[in-house]
């Protein structure tokens, strides 16, 4: 990543990414409610998609006549199930909820438009989007929303005086053929769209190059210029990093991204994953990029480059914390098969300087100096992920807690702590973590270990392709 930029929230103390008073810091993509007035008047908008971030980390809401958005939703709120917000990856209504049940009647909660995460979508045409926060009727945040966790932890660390500044990069592996089509099939025989470790290469098929420039550029229409695009090791495999700014409005423009990826690529007769290991032996890793600041300092390292007690403290916690905290970065059977030996995912919680077989690789110099968090897969909801990381920054600030010698060779060795290996292992350590408990509150914990039990009960009983290759015959 390039040196930091002094841009996006000084505190990130409110669900908000807008720029302070007098200021309009928005890139060309971003809308006021005035620029959208201005676009719907002239005949260019006549959409608005008003969604809230899902468990799973996915855009749900309404597509809304632009015009009625701007007279009755734009300085409201509307309504929505509140089982957006209290669902598995299916949509599945399922009770063991406390937010809403088949009890309850599957009642409403609100949702109110942030309008400073209005945007274009190039990948839309004449429409714009923007996401919302979840309130009940009486206007409080329904603090199992993830993008009000990342808020409230952001809101913890403010007390402080710091806060973080994040780039996310991000991998993805491209099969040709549609969804449809890989459904008929099911899911078999898959194509990557390319058939080699292109890792670093700059030579790229002409279907390859197509996507990535129109992705490109649609991002860049959309207020989210990329850092820089990049074929990785594995046969079709993509990784996108995004500049520095503000934490929240990071996760915000990640969404929109996620958006733009799948939305590009089936009209390109392409399929998109997100999978944390689409295949065996291929990973797909959301690295999150955090830095700490006061104001407009970074305070991760000493005048002469040493790591600052804060950032000490901030790897302690980390070190102490994520292995409780797996099923926030890594929500589903699936992830964890990601991690193993050897495979640039990490498996302990361990730190070290720019050293790729740790959770923790601090990297860069300067201002640029940071922490790269490793352990959450493409598949993880962003804001969850940096929730995570952030209450576990928490945790060791709040203690003053100190890490362990950096790790200065292979961190896959037997000795450091381990990650969680299953989503089990993971949502038990979460749901008996005080730690988990005091940052997010119990009901969040409930909420979240609910649904990890949601998909372990989902696997515990569907029989697949492999178990029949594996017993068939041989049973």
């Amino acid at each position: 990543m390039n040196r930091p930029a002094d841009s996006g929230n000084r505190a990130d103390t409110r669900l908000t990414t807008a720029p302070g008073p007098g200021e309009d810091r928005r890139p060309t993509g971003k809308l006021t409610l005035g620029q959208l007035r201005e676009r719907v008047a002239a005949g260019r908008i006549d959409t608005v998609l008003l969604a809230v971030p899902d468990l799973q980390g996915r855009l749900k809401g309404k597509r809304y006549g632009a015009q009625h958005f701007l007279d009755r939703i734009a300085t409201g709120s509307a309504d929505m199930c509140a089982y957006v917000l209290a669902t598995d990856v299916d949509m599945t209504p399922a009770d063991g909820f406390a937010l809403t049940s088949w009890a309850t009647g599957y009642q409403d909660l609100a949702v109110t438009p942030a309008i400073e995460t209005l945007r274009l979508t190039p990948w839309m045409p004449r429409c714009a989007l923007v996401l919302g926060d979840a309130v009940d009727h009486n206007a409080t945040p329904v603090e199992v929303a993830p993008r009000q966790m990342l808020g409230r932890q952001l809101t913890r660390l403010a007390r402080h005086g710091l806060h973080v500044k994040a780039g996310l990069e991000t991998e993805f592996v491209l099969y040709q053929g549609t969804y449809e089509q890989a459904a008929e099939r099911g899911y078999q025989g898959l194509r990557p769209l390319t058939v080699e470790n292109l890792d670093y290469a700059l030579d790229h098929s002409p279907a390859a190059d197509r996507f990535l420039r129109r992705l490109q550029t649609a991002l860049a229409g959309a207020g989210l210029p990329v850092e820089a695009v990049k074929t990785e090791g594995a046969p079709g495999q993509v990784e996108v990093t995004f500049p520095y700014g503000g934490a929240l409005a990071a996760c915000d423009g990640h969404l929109a991204f996620k958006h733009a990826v799948r939305a590009i690529g089936s009209r390109a007769g392409l399929a998109p994953t997100f999978m944390a290991a689409p295949e065996t032996g291929v990973g797909s890793g959301l690295h999150l990029h955090i830095s700490l600041w006061k104001d407009s300092t970074s305070v991760i390292s000493n005048p002469d480059g040493t790591l600052s007690t804060l950032a000490q403290h901030a790897i302690a916690g980390l070190l102490d914390t994520l292995p409780q905290l797996g099923v926030l970065y890594a929500p589903n059977i699936n992830s964890y098969k990601r991690y193993a030996p050897g495979s640039f995912a990490p498996t302990t919680a361990s730190w070290g300087y720019d050293n790729r077989t740790c959770a923790i690789r601090v990297v860069g110099h300067g201002e640029a100096q940071r922490l790269e968090i490793r352990v959450a897969g493409a598949d993880a909801n962003p804001y969850l992920a940096l929730a995570a990381a952030v209450a576990a920054i928490n945790h060791g600030i709040e203690r003053g807690l100190k890490p362990g010698p950096a790790e200065a060779s292979d961190a896959y060795r037997e000795g450091a702590t381990p990650l969680p290996r299953t989503l089990k292992q993971a949502q038990v350590a979460f749901r008996h973590s005080s730690i988990a408990r005091e940052a997010f509150s119990a009901d969040v914990v409930e909420h979240y270990a609910h649904l990890a039990h949601l998909e372990l009960d989902h696997h515990h009983r569907t029989v697949t392709d492999a178990e029949r290759r594996r017993w068939l015959a041989r049973a």
